[in-house]
């Protein structure tokens, strides 16, 4: 994994001022990011509050000048030292993939505040991109210990199963991750976002996977979309459709099982010269 897909698999997963969600679309092309400085940013006022110096921090953050934003929350933590800001300061360390300073930072952050869900969460997102998926694993289940009734939690601690091969497991987070937001995996720009899977097999197993997760539901429109997906990415067992419990419910249905019959293997790539 290089550098840019590490950077944009870890902006997909943080948890700072909205929840992330978890593998839902194909991956995209990541845009160019601003590693710069904004020009005339001015250096933070001794004479700001900390309330202020972290407010122009989120500003610079958003606008993705993370290093004037990293200046910012210093400032404001010297001020007041927070969980919160230690966060944010792992967050643009992070975005710059500077991962052993957002280890740190965010480490920093849940010493400061043992109960804050979101640091927990954030640090499994630097063992996740580092594919150290037992201890992704540990700071996730800490996240949800303390905040069980997070869709986002559940959905990434099913996706570090997933890379870690516990598939059992991760159906069981994605699950339940749906169970508290049906439209988790929704692929809509207000809902799903795209994190590229170790290889192609694993992501056309984790798309029927997810089409059992709604069709235990009773969704058929959402298990038609990701039974298609299954097969577009070569899922060789879409079929068993047909035959698996979790789609009883939909098999009622003729246009269902049609639906599933209809679908063939996509055609080989050719290859290139």
């Amino acid at each position: 994994m290089n550098r840019v897909s590490r950077n944009l698999l870890a902006s997909l997963l943080l948890s700072c001022a909205l929840p992330f969600l978890a593998l839902a679309q194909e991956p995209q092309e990541p845009q160019e990011m601003n590693l710069g400085r904004l020009p005339d940013v001015a250096s933070p006022s001794p004479a700001s509050s900390a309330e202020e110096l972290e407010l122009r921090g989120d500003s610079l953050r958003a606008q993705k000048d993370y290093l004037d934003a990293i200046d910012y929350y210093k400032a404001a933590a010297r001020k007041n030292d927070t969980a919160s800001l230690h966060n944010k300061l792992g967050v643009s360390w992070l975005q710059l993939s500077k991962y052993p300073e957002a280890r740190k930072e965010f480490q920093r952050a849940v010493r400061e505040d043992k109960s804050y869900a979101e640091g927990h969460n954030n640090l499994a997102v630097v063992y996740y991109v580092n594919r150290q998926y037992s201890s992704a694993i540990k700071e996730y289940e800490r996240a949800i210990h303390i905040n069980p009734n997070s869709a986002s939690f559940h959905s990434n601690l099913g996706s570090a199963y997933f890379s870690h091969k516990d598939f059992a497991k991760a159906n069981r987070e994605y699950a339940r991750a749906m169970e508290l937001d049906p439209s988790i995996f929704d692929p809509t720009p207000s809902g799903g976002v795209s994190v590229k899977l170790a290889t192609q097999g694993d992501r056309a197993y984790f798309f029927y996977m997810i089409a059992k997760t709604y069709g235990r539901k009773g969704d058929a429109e959402h298990c038609q979309l990701y039974l298609s997906k299954a097969n577009e990415t070569g899922y060789p067992r879409v079929k068993d459709a047909l035959k698996d419990v979790e789609f009883a419910g939909l098999r009622k249905n003729p246009a269902f099982v049609e639906f599933v019959r209809s679908l063939k293997p996509p055609p080989p790539l050719e290859a290139n010269n």
